[in-house]
């Protein structure tokens, strides 16, 4: 007989940073990446909102692969469908060491912005829902709202916080009905619903994201 069995076991996680975490510190952003790309390469993006007050967090995905199949460039993914409920606990679990490890010693008063793009979208989600960090802002770049989260339990810890919603007018993904079901998944959140859009495909547009942080940053 085939029984499943699950281990839990210690592994070494990766994440980058920029800028420094000080007593002059007013904004921590934790940015999560898309599926297929590793975090170094990813947080090179931010730098149009670095600044003194500012430290921006790129956790890296737990699970890595050749891109191109059994050589290539390597990747990082967050999840897959084979055994999702254990990699989706696993990397609540990391994120909430990444958030632990920069808010302890952030001045009270400071922001904490959560940022996900594309599948780090779904990423952050799942992760709020279950640990539910306290946090300023959550922005949704070119990804969605998973269907599969029950959102009752967490409607009070999302109430009347700012949700923004960004995508480029050329992105493949993101279709006129995909918009439209976002936006019918966003009323399931009792959040300030926005939508930023910007000219662009599927990535981090940094005129895009230096004009967002300009509206939510002090």
């Amino acid at each position: 007989m085939i029984e499943e069995h699950h281990l839990s076991v210690q592994r070494t996680a990766r994440l980058y940073t920029m800028g420094q975490l000080s007593a002059q510190t007013n904004c921590l952003v934790i940015a999560c990446h898309g599926y297929g790309q590793l975090a170094g390469h990813f947080i090179r993006k931010f730098d149009v909102i670095a600044r003194p007050d500012t430290i921006i967090v790129a956790p890296e995905g737990l699970s890595r692969f050749y891109w191109g199949g059994l050589s290539g460039n390597v990747v990082a993914s967050w999840m897959t469908k084979e055994d999702r409920l254990a990699e989706i606990a696993d990397f609540s679990a990391y994120m909430t060491q990444v958030y632990e490890r920069f808010t302890t010693g952030l001045p009270a008063k400071a922001q904490i912005v959560l940022l996900g793009f594309s599948q780090g979208c779904a990423t952050q989600l799942r992760w709020m829902a279950r640990a539910k960090p306290a946090f300023s802002d959550l922005v949704l770049w070119a990804g969605s709202i998973p269907e599969d989260i029950d959102y009752g339990p967490v409607q009070s810890y999302l109430d009347g916080k700012p949700l923004h919603f960004v995508y480029g007018d050329e992105d493949p993904f993101i279709t006129t009905e995909r918009v439209r079901t976002q936006t019918e998944l966003s009323q399931r959140l009792p959040m300030k619903y926005q939508v930023h859009k910007f000219s662009g495909s599927h990535s981090v547009d940094r005129e895009a994201l230096k004009a967002l942080f300009q509206q939510i940053r002090p």
